[in-house]
């Protein structure tokens, strides 16, 4: 619209009349008729009332598709905040029930953490009571094992150098059980003999001379210390001591015994004489008061033994009784030297080690020492 007058302008200047016309001689042309020039004024009229038209129309026309445009756009805004809309609505929901399942987690990972804690104090209290025993257990065993030397061993640590008067009613060497009966007892060690009364012996002194075969076998052991046969050292007293020292006529009873001491699982307990034997419902006792399960072999037996956790007892004879003995000792000391409680050179633990494999050859050849109370 604010364009037609422009428009109407030019066309009034395009309409304007034409100068007036010369003729030929330098004359001009009379002026026009008055009719021609309201015929002129009338088409004028007419074609800018047509212009004018036209340009409405047009005008119209542009703003109507620029309203039809505006009105399109205008719903795709509508339909993209709705959208929008939803999917804020969506994020909202979703957030509180994530907010919500998060507090539940965390309110739940709290007890669970406050449980968990609870029960790890109540472990560390056991713990520390635990080591507090093993503590008191290892400075007892030291007490035991550092004052104990081939020369001077300690009596407490080997209880046939005690006399029978000094000697408790139970003892407990390295794991394995063994305890006085109230008739007696029977050590593993051979000791010296009394003297006669009817004859007066002189005392022979005893001498030593170290095998250097067997003393390097024991150095190369010393430097990593096990259990293992694999070793020359063990292998060697397995072969010379404890397989036969452990040798009975029952094979298969003989080889669970062996079993029990490696492991430090056997127990010898004393038996009381005065009652007769009584089959336990938890317990299987073998052999009897007057025959020995291992040797098989008429026997007073004041003694039983039980291998680790097992029900069954079995009645053992004095020598049965002093060669096990014998093994345990041997087992409890190389024990204390792998535990690193020895504190001796090592020239004292060989010979001590070696007392002890003494020990084992005279119980097995079946001499042993008994108790007259």
């Amino acid at each position: 619209w604010f364009h037609a007058p422009h428009k109407v302008h030019l066309l009034l200047v395009d309409l304007d009349p034409e100068p007036e016309s010369r003729v030929e001689g330098g004359g001009q042309a009379g002026p026009p008729s008055g009719r021609g020039h309201g015929d002129l004024s009338r088409l004028r009229s007419s074609s800018l009332e047509i212009k004018e038209k036209e340009i409405r129309e047009k005008g119209s026309e542009i703003l109507r598709e620029q309203l039809d445009a505006a009105k399109k756009e205008l719903k795709l805004k509508d339909k993209e905040c709705e959208r929008l809309s939803q999917v804020r609505n969506q994020l909202e929901q979703e957030l509180e029930e994530l907010t919500a399942s998060l507090f539940e987690e965390a309110h739940k990972m709290v007890h669970e953490a406050n449980v968990k804690q609870a029960a790890a104090e109540k472990q560390l209290k056991e713990a520390q009571g635990k080591i507090d025993v093993l503590q008191a257990e290892v400075t007892a065993l030291k007490a035991l094992v550092l004052t104990s030397t081939p020369s001077s061993p300690n009596r407490q640590l080997h209880p046939q150098l005690q006399s029978s008067g000094t000697r408790g009613a139970y003892k407990h060497v390295g794991g394995h059980i063994r305890n006085k009966s109230a008739s007696g007892a029977f050590p593993s060690s051979l000791g010296k003999p009394e003297p006669s009364s009817v004859s007066v012996q002189p005392v022979a002194k005893e001498d030593r001379e170290m095998d250097s075969v067997l003393y390097a076998e024991f150095l190369m052991w010393k430097e990593n210390p096990s259990l293992e046969r694999s070793s020359a050292f063990l292998s060697r007293i397995y072969r010379e001591d404890i397989g036969p020292c452990l040798s009975f006529t029952r094979s298969e009873l003989s080889q669970l015994v062996q079993s029990a001491v490696e492991n430090n699982s056997l127990t010898v307990e004393p038996v009381a004489m005065s009652a007769l034997p009584m089959v336990k419902a938890s317990a299987i006792e073998c052999g009897g008061p007057k025959k020995c399960a291992l040797s098989g072999m008429s026997r007073l037996c004041r003694h039983r033994i039980k291998l680790g956790d097992k029900g069954s007892y079995y009645y053992i004879s004095p020598s049965s009784r002093a060669r096990i003995t014998a093994v345990c000792n041997f087992f409890t000391y190389i024990r204390y030297i792998q535990q690193g409680l020895v504190r001796h050179d090592a020239e004292q633990m060989f010979w001590e080690v070696m007392r002890l494999r003494r020990e084992m050859t005279v119980a097995k050849l079946g001499f042993y020492l008994t108790d007259e109370g």
